[in-house]
């Protein structure tokens, strides 16, 4: 059956019908920054935000990575999908439903490799047979006791798509009756090879617990044991394969994304099982890393959604302890304002809701943070006894130690005064102290940022000119740069150039462009960026003009701009070409040492900046 193009007026109608800044902040937390959005970039790892949204224009741009376009050229971009997939993607968001025939017969191979779409296949089948096998068969009787004894329902086991992968060799045997492919089953980690070239499976008589990156694709398993036996793991994960790297998951981001950006923080628990349990009590903001502590990856994935990262580890002495480690490694490493929520009595977040209810587990979501300096002072007391003058003494330099990395003076304060308060020192000496240990503290290394100077003596072009990172245009590029940006966006500005004779741009991707545009305008009444940009045939060209797009100018061209830009492009540009010529050719006299050539050359420069100083023609 032949494919059948999504006809252009469908198009039109979804990215008309959703706000660009809606569908971006599904995976980029924004902020209001001037009549644009900021955030980080999701296409590369950055601490200051240099991905912008503009809702005027519809458009995304990263000022440091480049990329750019409309909402769909996003999706493109972050999820790898082909144009009419990002179509009817967007439609979903928007709640339009496309023709079937579009829907369907036009989705074409997407720029992922067709191994990682088997494997993502292979894994989803694999997830519907272990759940399968769990809610529907005698097989799955023990694993569906146990789960509904640690308190879940079937709706959190449908949810989270949990399974059972049982003692009977079953999943092989479903794949062979596939006929997949044997490189395909040996790459996914669901099975084992041994020396004889022979696989058997990895999972066996364990809880399948799936693991979806951020899209919701199931990507890999972790496996918990139902009973304790000392020679196994008590969780076995799935090994890293082509489509799995555990340094970019988290355990139910997928799920908690949204919420996280409504809520404005997210919880890090330390298990599956944790982050089940917050959900089902109303707190679905929860998230667990693949390892003992976050990894860069991780972080900056969060730090897209978010600026409050609360830790909610188990309430024992290893969850502390390993609450105390993480708060030590993400101070130097995240710009997220980092906190605590503390389990009372020892307990984990599971046992919590289990024994006090999900009511109880929200109310402490919501109201038992503390902030990470608490959290330290009350840890340094753990096994201390604060009556002995030696360890009081000790205390008290541990925490000043902490309370000397505080940046502002105010927060300094309240924790000193608590201290004074409840040891009954005078502040002044505390205060201090404080002072003495900042002095010592190492000093972070200072950026300095050039200023950028804008001159306001230069003519019309120079002033408008947009200054592009590591790129030297000449006199003339500037022109023809502010002339195309003012004849896209000024229809009076375009049928004045369309009426000067024979009018051409003189570097070919400027003429291209505006070739183009005669096309798109006699379709379109007017025109809008984030349309002429799905109008343009090659990538090349579409980055192109999202840098045209990005210049600051006024809101409105006057007639000695326009006849400015004219006159540089049509009568300077032969001027320009030679004066590059002959300081190329003195460049080359000089350094033969050939004087009399210098000279004559000297002379000939000097005549064509002359030259090109004569006042320009009008239109």
């Amino acid at each position: 059956m032949a494919r059948m193009r999504i006809p252009e007026n469908v198009i039109e109608h979804v990215r008309t019908s959703v706000n660009i800044t809606d569908v971006i902040s599904q995976y980029v937390g924004l902020k209001k920054s001037g009549s644009n959005f900021m955030g980080l970039c999701p296409f590369h790892e950055e601490k200051t935000p240099s991905f912008s949204v503009s809702e005027e224009k519809q458009i995304f741009h990263c000022f440091s990575c480049g990329r750019g376009g409309n909402v769909f050229k996003f999706l493109i971009e972050l999820d790898g999908l082909s144009f009419p997939e990002s179509v009817n993607k967007v439609a979903e968001f928007a709640g339009i439903e496309i023709d079937s025939k579009y829907a369907q017969s036009q989705l074409a191979k997407t720029q992922e490799s067709i191994e990682n779409r088997q494997l993502k296949q292979l894994h989803d089948d694999a997830t519907k047979l272990y759940q399968h096998i769990l809610m529907n068969t005698e097989m799955g009787q023990n694993a569906l006791d146990y789960l509904h004894n640690r308190g879940m329902t079937d709706e959190d086991i449908t949810t989270f798509q949990i399974g059972f992968a049982p003692e009977k060799s079953v999943l092989q045997d479903f794949f062979n009756e596939k006929k997949l492919d044997y490189q395909i089953l040996r790459q996914s980690g669901l099975f084992i090879e041994n020396q004889a070239g022979n696989l058997r499976e990895r999972f066996i008589n364990r809880v399948m617990f799936p693991i979806r990156n951020q899209n919701g694709q199931v990507v890999a398993f972790s496996g918990r044991l139902l009973e304790k036996n000392k020679d196994l793991p008590k969780y076995l994960n799935s090994p890293e394969t082509p489509i799995f790297n555990k340094r970019d998951i988290l355990f139910n981001y997928d799920l908690a994304k949204k919420e996280i950006r409504t809520e404005g923080n997210v919880i890090l628990f330390e298990g599956f099982m944790d982050v089940i349990a917050a959900y089902r009590s109303g707190v679905k903001n929860g998230v667990a890393s693949m390892g003992t502590s976050l990894t860069n990856e991780q972080i900056y994935l969060l730090e897209r959604s978010t600026s409050q990262l609360n830790i909610c580890y188990d309430g024992d002495d290893p969850g502390q302890n390993a609450t105390n480690r993480a708060l030590d490694l993400l101070t130097n490493q995240t710009k997220m304002k980092v906190g605590v929520l503390v389990i009372p009595n020892g307990m984990d977040p599971d046992e919590f809701v289990t024994k006090n209810g999900k009511e109880a587990f929200l109310e402490l979501a919501h109201s038992a943070r503390e902030t990470t300096i608490s959290f330290k002072m009350n840890f340094l007391k753990r096994d201390r006894n604060l009556k002995n003058e030696s360890e009081q003494i000790d205390y008290i330099d541990q925490v000043l130690r902490v309370l000397a990395t505080i940046k502002t003076p105010f927060e300094q304060d309240i924790y000193v005064n608590q201290l004074a308060d409840e040891f009954k020192i005078d502040k002044t000496i505390l205060r201090q102290q404080l002072v003495d240990l900042v002095a010592n503290q190492p000093r972070e290394p200072q950026h300095r940022v050039n200023p950028v100077r804008v001159r306001t003596d230069e003519p019309p072009i120079e002033q408008h000119q947009e200054i592009m990172r590591d790129e030297k245009i000449d006199r003339v590029e500037r022109a023809e740069r502010l002339l195309l940006y003012r004849v896209l966006h000024d229809h009076t500005a375009w049928l004045k150039i369309r009426a000067v004779d024979d009018f051409s741009f003189v570097h070919d991707n400027y003429q291209l462009i505006y070739t183009l545009a005669e096309g798109y305008l006699d379709l379109h009444d007017q025109y809008e960026i984030a349309s002429f940009l799905d109008y343009l045939p090659k990538e090349a060209l579409k980055r192109f003009v999202m840098q045209i797009e990005l210049m600051t100018v006024s809101d409105d061209s006057s007639e000695d701009e326009l006849n400015d830009c004219v006159s540089v492009i049509m009568n300077d540009s032969p001027i320009e070409r030679s004066i590059n010529q002959v300081r190329s050719d003195l460049a080359e006299a000089t350094r033969l040492g050939n004087t009399e050539l210098t000279n004559e050359l000297s002379f000939k420069l000097i005549a064509l900046y002359q030259k090109q100083q004569v006042p320009r023609t009008s239109i």
